[in-house]
């Protein structure tokens, strides 16, 4: 179960320091032409992320790996990459490995692309309940299989004591191994976009 970061003090942080630490941080996202409202509140969110990571570092324990949704290439190459789909959050991921970490692989390109190609059809809809049936079970697998790598990726490369950073949206279903401890990193810029976009939603419709 994850941990909130409010509720570490100190006195407790110390039983964390010799056991494998993931700290889960969800991955948003702006677009061109996005409100000055969005894009001000989603500014704030990516500093506020920053922040609570600098915290759980100095308590729980240095980043020592970096993982990052949607990314199947390890090191610089795959920083280039994250470089152009996700500008605030590899701000953070450079800076962690500019302090010793490392940027590891944690995708498997094929699975990867399988999934996303299914979501597509799946957004598009159907006139065929039968057909959105095959659809719907296909993405459901190639999520499964997509997912259990993920989660294998992560038990292979997080060694004792070490801790990780993890983006990723959310709504994800990745099982973490029972072994690592798992710190939610949810800001308070979080719940105000949360907000933001569920009134924008209400008023389009």
């Amino acid at each position: 179960m994850a941990e909130e970061l409010g509720r570490i003090g100190k006195p407790e942080a110390s039983q964390f320091r010799d056991k494998r630490k993931l700290y889960l941080v969800p991955l948003l996202f702006s677009w061109e032409d996005a409100p000055a409202e969005y894009t001000e509140k989603f500014n704030l969110y990516w500093q506020q992320v920053k922040e609570h990571l600098a915290n759980l570092e100095s308590t729980i324990g240095k980043v020592d790996r970096v993982y990052h949704e949607s990314i199947a290439m390890a090191g610089e190459e795959g920083l280039k990459v994250l470089e152009k789909l996700s500008p605030a959050s590899c701000q953070i991921a450079r800076e962690n490995c500019q302090n010793g970490a490392q940027f590891e692989a944690i995708e498997d390109t094929v699975l990867a692309e399988e999934s996303m190609d299914w979501e597509r059809h799946l957004v598009m809809g159907f006139v065929s309940e039968k057909v959105a049936k095959i659809v719907s079970d296909f993405f459901v697998e190639a999520l499964k299989k997509r997912y259990e790598h993920i989660t294998k990726r992560i038990d292979e490369t997080i060694k004792d004591s070490e801790a990780a950073t993890f983006f990723i949206r959310e709504g994800h279903r990745v099982q973490f191994p029972e072994d690592i401890e798992v710190f939610s990193v949810a800001p308070p810029a979080l719940d105000d976009i949360h907000r933001w976009l569920r009134n924008r939603s209400a008023t389009d419709k």
